[in-house]
């Protein structure tokens, strides 16, 4: 199991209000992967610049695929440049993998096969260590949460999140954080432009 799987079975199984927008959830699975190649020393942080580490890998795909992905040349990228171009439709990525893993499944109406509805989780051994993980505070998983906009109820009884120690970790959160707000900004600039256009029709 990886951060950015948990997050993803933590997103489409906790209810939030309001939804949780796609690209905010991207832009925080992209930080989920930086966060797993620092601790499989795939990469490490100079600055706020990544520096790829050859050699070790991670056994899971979609980290292999993030890893080599990364910037092998001075002066590397930023984390925020990395979020920004390795976020781009991320979220459908992860749920595509969900699908092909079998931790997910279409569900049909039984009176209209014909008809897909959304991915369901499916019960498995992924989506309750995803949970666990969840329900128990474990801060870097709550923290990317937060970010991504998830804030359904842990349960009675459970701790809130602990704090983030480590500083590499840290900085590509805050880097999460700032990036998700920006592109709220955006995303709230181009509704009141729209409006504005609206009203001009009208008028």
């Amino acid at each position: 199991m990886s951060t950015p799987q948990d997050l993803m079975i933590v997103s489409m199984d906790v209810a939030s209000s309001p939804p949780v927008e796609p690209g905010d959830l991207s832009l925080a699975l992209a930080g989920a992967e930086v966060i797993d190649l620092l601790g499989a020393r795939a990469v490490t942080l100079d600055g706020d610049r990544l520096v790829p580490v050859a050699g070790p890998v991670t056994g899971d795909h979609l980290l292999d695929q993030a890893a080599s992905a990364l910037a092998d040349q001075a002066p590397y990228e930023s984390v925020e440049d990395w979020l920004w171009r390795r976020g781009r439709n991320l979220s459908s990525v992860y749920r595509a993998g969900l699908r092909a893993t079998g931790l997910t499944a279409v569900n049909s109406p039984r009176w209209r096969p014909w008809v897909t509805g959304e991915p369901v989780l499916l019960d498995s051994p992924e989506r309750g260590a995803a949970l666990a993980r969840w329900t128990s505070g474990e801060p870097v998983l709550s923290a990317l949460a937060a970010a991504a906009g998830i804030s359904g109820e842990r349960g009675e009884g459970a701790p809130s999140a602990g704090e983030v120690t480590d500083d590499a970790v840290a900085t590509v959160l805050a880097a999460v954080h700032d990036a998700v707000e920006e592109l709220q900004s955006v995303r709230q600039r181009k509704d009141v432009e729209q409006a504005a256009f609206d009203n001009i029709w009208r008028a």
